[in-house]
């Protein structure tokens, strides 16, 4: 059985995870424990119409928003991202009272886990293809 090390960077590896954030959300150190592990960071970016274009372009694999930017204007981008099947996180610091019929899980943890980031995206790391 491979280590969950060698799984996350199995999963990881390459894929290129759009992060549409207003503040810098995601901690430093997150990104950088994604970039060990072969993630392409792409942004940060507060720019909604690039960010639309990228899932558009699919220049995406997977996408972690802060709802925080503007529900109304978040949205239209995860009604893209669900159009092209592809995964994303909702970020969040604390949980408003909401009702979406969106399929993203909601990650409420300033300090999220890479394992939580993973599972959400991808599935667990060390379930077999």
């Amino acid at each position: 059985m491979e280590s969950s090390a060698v799984a996350y960077r199995r999963m990881f590896s390459g894929k290129r995870l759009l992060i549409v954030e207003s503040s810098l959300f995601l901690s430093d150190e997150a990104r950088q424990a994604l970039q060990k592990l072969g993630t392409i960071i792409v942004g940060p970016t507060d720019d909604l119409d690039a960010a639309a274009d990228m899932i558009e372009g699919r220049e995406v694999d997977a996408a972690i928003l802060d709802i925080h930017i503007a529900a109304a204007e978040v949205f239209p981008l995860v009604e893209r991202l669900d159009a092209k099947s592809l995964p994303y996180v909702f970020a969040l610091a604390d949980m408003p009272s909401m009702t979406t019929s969106f399929a993203g899980f909601v990650l409420c943890d300033r300090e999220a886990s890479i394992d939580d980031i993973a599972k959400a995206l991808f599935g667990s790391p060390l379930k077999s293809n």
